[in-house]
């Protein structure tokens, strides 16, 4: 009976153990491993089916990333353009467990409410003036207004969002501890996933007519069951 008493409890503890231990990516078993497709299209749900590089091969240019040193053509409806940059644009990110992204905004622009299912993110400012903030998973609102040289964390699955209050055009960078962090827009994924609008008139309390107008915005789409 002492014996089952000490037993279930450490198996407690390893479980808790390897649960935290397959949370994220995991670590790698080499220096690095640069996918080698050869003729074949470099596609991020088939770099881990590539063989590496050989590493005598790679040279400093395999690690390098110059996409993200200019700014990328803001969206008329959000003045935000953002540039994500995961393995399959820089094949050097594959087994790291990390990547990045560029984010602009124009005057007013905004990063509508989403969230990064498989990474938490760290958002440094660049240049500008931005309201920045997450919502936790009881309802509360960590919220505040950042500047150049500021950063702000946003923890795994936690809905956030970022809008330029300044005068002038802002730059955030944003960096993950997941090589491929994912996304879900809150707005698109609601009211442009085909959700049956009855739900979404009573989950909302809006009209029928507000409904099918925020469906026009986010491209409903329709699905065959």
């Amino acid at each position: 009976m002492a014996g089952n008493l000490i037993f279930f409890p450490l198996l407690l503890l390893l479980l808790l153990l390897h649960l935290h231990s397959t949370s994220s990516d995991p670590d790698p078993i080499q220096d690095f491993c640069i996918p080698d497709p050869g003729p074949s299209p470099l596609l991020i749900t088939h770099l881990s089916t590539y063989p590496c590089k050989n590493p005598s091969n790679a040279t400093a240019a395999d690690f390098t990333f110059s996409g993200a040193r200019s700014p990328s053509k803001p969206s008329p409806d959000t003045g935000f353009a953002g540039l994500s940059v995961t393995p399959s644009l820089f094949p050097a990110l594959h087994t790291l467990g990390m990547s990045f992204a560029r984010a602009d905004f124009e005057p007013g622009g905004v990063n509508p409410p989403h969230y990064h299912p498989r990474a938490t993110e760290t958002a440094l400012v660049l240049e500008g003036k931005i309201y920045s903030g997450f919502v936790d998973s009881g309802g509360r609102l960590f919220a505040k207004v950042i500047t150049k040289g500021e950063v702000m964390v946003f923890p795994k699955a936690m809905v956030h969002f970022q809008m330029n209050v300044g005068e002038s055009p802002a730059v955030i960078f944003g960096s993950f501890n997941g090589e491929n962090p994912g996304v879900v827009r809150v707005p698109a994924t609601v009211f442009g996933a085909g959700i049956k609008e009855e739900l979404l008139e009573k989950a909302f309390g809006l009209s029928r007519k507000e409904i099918e107008r925020l469906e026009r915005r986010f491209g409903r789409k329709e699905v065959e069951l």
